[in-house]
């Protein structure tokens, strides 16, 4: 009974692999199909929001999603709590 138990122990494991395997080639394929304008874009947007109000780096996100048959650029900026005093 040894023997079976590692062979199905190899099967769960060459199944596991195999599942993610097809996560990894799926990102892959995901990730050729978009820009390569997208991080030019979202570092000049961080540059052009810095000259008004300090964030970070991760403040800025831009994404490419599809909607049917439109891309659609999807911008997110986080803006600090903060509020500047008026003298």
């Amino acid at each position: 009974m040894g023997l079976l138990d590692f062979l199905k122990t190899k099967k769960n494991t060459a199944h596991i692999a195999k599942e993610r395997l097809r996560i990894i080639v799926a990102q892959e394929r995901s990730g050729r199909g978009a820009p390569d304008y997208l991080p030019l874009l979202q570092r000049e947007l961080l540059e052009v929001i810095r000259k008004y109000v300090s964030i970070d780096a991760d403040a800025v996100k831009v994404d490419l999603a599809k909607d049917g048959d439109h891309d659609v650029l999807d911008i997110s900026v986080a803006l600090p709590d903060e509020r500047p005093t008026s003298p």
